[in-house]
């Protein structure tokens, strides 16, 4: 089976428990999403795709008046997984579409532009703002790496908002 851009998102979250199509949607969106993207139009067919694969099995759980499907990883997806885990390549894709903005705003007028590095500013803020109220005081129970890739966001956004704040300060004087 030929990995796509969510089969590791959603082979790893059924490795920790079994879950519906729904529970990875919900974990991601508390999770990885900051770092990673997975969209519902994506997880179902990578479920389709992972059970066909013989990676994940899934059965049926009803839920209310609703049938649900819950699926759990199989010896051959978490050979899959693990072989993955202990790659050597690293690729990094980044798209940001504010900072492709900042690579195109000197078509804008000078106040107009820096409105788009305060914009970059308050948006890492908020993002900032939403990693910290996760953390009820028991991050650190979490696992470890898990917990590692949280604060690898909180860093990452404080980052971003104090360079943001030492551009806008650079670009002000050069005006």
């Amino acid at each position: 089976m030929k990995p796509t851009a969510v089969t590791w998102v959603v082979l790893g979250l059924v490795s920790h428990d079994v879950r519906t199509g729904y529970d990875i949607k919900r974990v991601v969106d508390r999770s990885v999403r900051y770092f990673w993207a997975a969209s519902y139009g994506q997880i179902y067919p990578e479920l389709k795709r992972l059970e066909e694969a013989g990676w994940i099995a899934g059965g049926g759980a009803p839920h209310g008046g609703r049938e649900r499907r819950e699926y759990r990883i199989t010896a051959a997806g978490r050979k899959a997984l693990r072989d993955w885990l202990h790659g050597h390549e690293v690729r990094h894709e980044l798209r940001d579409e504010s900072l492709l903005r900042l690579f195109f705003a000197d078509a804008l007028p000078r106040a107009e532009a820096l409105g788009l590095v305060r914009a970059r500013r308050d948006g890492f803020a908020r993002v900032l703002t939403a990693l910290r109220a996760l953390d009820d005081g028991g991050r650190d129970r979490d696992p470890p790496f898990v917990n590692l890739a949280y604060r690898w966001g909180i860093d990452y956004c404080e980052w971003e908002v104090a360079w943001c704040e030492r551009q806008e300060r650079r670009l002000r004087r050069k005006a």
